[in-house]
């Protein structure tokens, strides 16, 4: 992977962002979609206007049953290929058979290497051949984002990394989403803002921020290792 220079005129419309990106790089941007709220924005946009961006997932296999309903309910929607990518399975068996499958709750590092096993290495392979990397990011997500560029080199996949959304608001979303119907995961509905995988989510109490409800069990942590590039 080459680094690439920064287009810092690119237009705050995500739609004309994204035309411009798709322009310069015909073929060579991928949007990683976890099917969160502002991920479904986004695939709405970009099946909405016909825009020649790959859409993949990481199907980490411990995701709820209600995110692979949206899966193949997105899928049929806008009629568009969603790519999963798994983790590489004799990786994950070693680490299962000798740690056991929630040794994520004993020590930080050993749910580090799991998300780096069902996540960042699956990810780094879904960027394969990629010059671009769209996200749906958000400042207002969490402490982590809040200082985040609209576009930036990032460190981990070595691409140009764009994040269309970066200023929208949660007023914004629900506008869009409202407007154009677009399908989202039922669980956010029942408290669930930010959903990941199944053992590491859960519901987040009125007044908690909103990942709070992800590895709630660490002091610290709201963040995976995908966005800390």
């Amino acid at each position: 992977m080459t680094s690439q220079t920064i287009p810092f005129n690119l237009n705050s419309d995500p739609v004309k962002a994204l035309m411009e990106l798709c322009d310069t790089h015909p073929k060579g941007v991928v949007f990683t979609t976890s099917l969160g709220v502002e991920d479904q924005v986004l695939t709405d946009i970009i099946c909405r206007n016909n825009l020649p961006v790959r859409i993949v997932t990481l199907d980490t296999g411990r995701l709820f049953p209600e995110t692979y309903d949206l899966i193949d309910k997105t899928k049929a929607r806008y009629k568009v290929k969603i790519e999963s990518f798994f983790p590489e399975t004799l990786s994950l068996e070693e680490f299962v058979n000798e740690q056991g499958m929630n040794s994520i709750f004993k020590t930080v590092e050993s749910r580090k290497t799991c998300c780096r096993l069902r996540k960042i290495d699956p990810l780094l392979r879904s960027l394969e051949g990629a010059e671009v990397w769209v996200t749906g990011l958000r400042a207002e997500q969490s402490d982590n984002r809040n200082n985040l560029p609209r576009i930036e080199l990032d460190t981990l996949s070595g691409l140009l990394k764009f994040n269309p959304l970066l200023t929208w608001s949660d007023s914004d979303l629900e506008i869009y989403l409202e407007k154009h119907n677009v399908p989202i995961n039922p669980l956010h509905k029942k408290g669930f803002p930010s959903i990941g995988c199944q053992p590491c989510t859960r519901a987040v109490t009125e007044g908690e921020h909103p990942r709070a409800g992800r590895w709630w069990w660490e002091k610290s942590s709201q963040e995976c290792g995908l966005h800390k590039g």
